[in-house]
C-alpha cells in the first residue's frame, strides 16, 4: 500500500485531471489509459461522486418491460393483471411501480361481495357435481349381486346393526333395527335369500312420541310391503325437553324394528359366517 500511495502522491491533481475527463464523458478504462492509472481501486476513488456517462451504460433488458409496466399501472392496472400481461414477478412489478399512485378499485364492496358468492356457488356446483360423479361411477361397478354375495352381504350388515347372543345373555334369534329405508330394504331382500317367510316376520316401529306416529306407521309398512295393521304396537320414545333433537324434520320417521320367529339355526349359520369372513379377510390364516 505504501508503494502505491508514494506511486500517486499527487493524488488531488490526478482527481482533478480524472474529473475533467469523467465530466467530458470518458469511460473509467479510457481515464486510466490516459492518467496511466492501473490499480482499481484508485481509478475509482478519482472519480468518486461523478455520475457514469451515460453512453458506457450498458443496456437493460428490463428496460422495455419496466416503462410498458408503468404504462399498464397508470392505465389502472392491479399487479396480477399486469403479472397476467407481462409474465414478470410481482416483485420486479412492485419495484418498478411503487411511486405511482394505486388506481382505484374495479368494484365496489357490494360488487367484490356479489362476484365472491358467485365464485364460490360455481365452486360448491363444481365439486357436488364431482361428488356425484364419483358415486355414480362406484356404484354402476357393482352391478348385481350374486345370492353369495348378497348373503356375506347380509351377514356383515346383521353383525354390524342386529343384536347378537351373549355368554349371560343368550339371544340366539334374529332382531334387527335400523332407520335407513335402504338398509331394511337390504336386509329385506336377505331374509328373501334365507327362506324366511313374512309368517315369521314380526315388525313394529319405534319413534318419538312428538313425530308423526302414524306417517312413519304407514311409511315402513309401504316399504315392507305390509298392510300398516300387520305392524306390531309402535315403541314411542318419551321426548326429554333437555335435550336438543335435530332429526325433527318430516323426513324423520323413527326406526324399523324387525324380528324373526323360531330363527335360532339361522343365526347361529350367521354367527358362524360372520367369523369365518373375518378368518378369510385374513392373509395370515390366523
Amino acid at each position: 500500500m505504501t508503494e502505491i500511495t508514494s506511486k500517486y502522491a499527487d493524488f488531488e491533481g490526478l482527481r482533478e485531471q480524472a474529473v475533467a475527463l469523467r465530466r467530458e464523458g470518458f469511460s473509467l478504462r479510457q481515464i486510466r489509459d490516459r492518467l496511466h492509472v492501473h490499480n482499481n481501486e484508485i481509478l475509482n476513488r478519482l472519480v468518486k461522486g461523478e455520475p457514469v456517462p451515460e453512453w458506457t451504460k450498458r443496456p437493460n433488458a428490463k428496460d422495455d418491460l419496466r416503462d410498458r409496466a408503468r404504462e399498464l399501472r397508470q392505465q389502472g392496472m392491479t399487479y396480477d393483471q399486469i403479472q397476467a400481461e407481462l409474465g414478470c414477478s410481482k416483485s420486479s412489478i412492485s419495484l418498478w411501480v411503487r411511486d405511482l399512485p394505486r388506481p382505484d378499485p374495479r368494484y365496489s364492496p357490494t360488487e367484490r361481495l356479489a362476484l365472491m358468492n358467485a365464485g364460490l356457488v360455481g365452486l360448491r356446483a363444481s365439486r357436488e357435481k364431482e361428488r356425484e360423479e364419483t358415486k355414480r361411477l362406484a356404484r354402476e361397478a357393482v352391478g348385481a349381486l350374486s345370492d353369495r354375495e348378497l348373503f356375506l352381504a347380509g351377514v356383515t350388515l346383521y353383525w354390524a346393526e342386529g343384536s347378537k347372543d351373549k355368554a349371560y345373555s343368550r339371544r340366539e334369534s334374529l332382531q334387527f333395527i335400523n332407520s335407513d329405508p335402504n338398509v331394511i330394504k337390504l336386509y329385506l331382500r336377505w331374509l328373501d335369500l334365507l327362506g324366511v317367510t313374512h309368517k315369521r316376520r314380526h315388525m313394529r316401529v319405534s319413534i318419538h312420541e312428538s313425530a308423526d306416529v302414524p306417517g312413519a306407521e304407514r311409511f315402513w309398512a309401504q316399504l315392507a310391503g305390509i298392510p300398516a295393521s300387520e305392524l306390531r304396537r309402535t315403541t314411542l320414545k318419551k321426548h326429554n325437553p333437555k335435550t336438543t333433537r335435530r332429526n325433527t324434520t318430516e323426513s324423520y320417521r323413527g326406526c324399523l324394528i324387525i324380528y324373526v320367529a323360531k330363527s335360532a339355526d339361522i343365526y347361529r349359520r350367521v354367527e358362524g359366517a360372520w367369523y369365518g369372513i373375518v378368518l378369510g379377510a385374513d392373509p395370515t390364516g390366523r
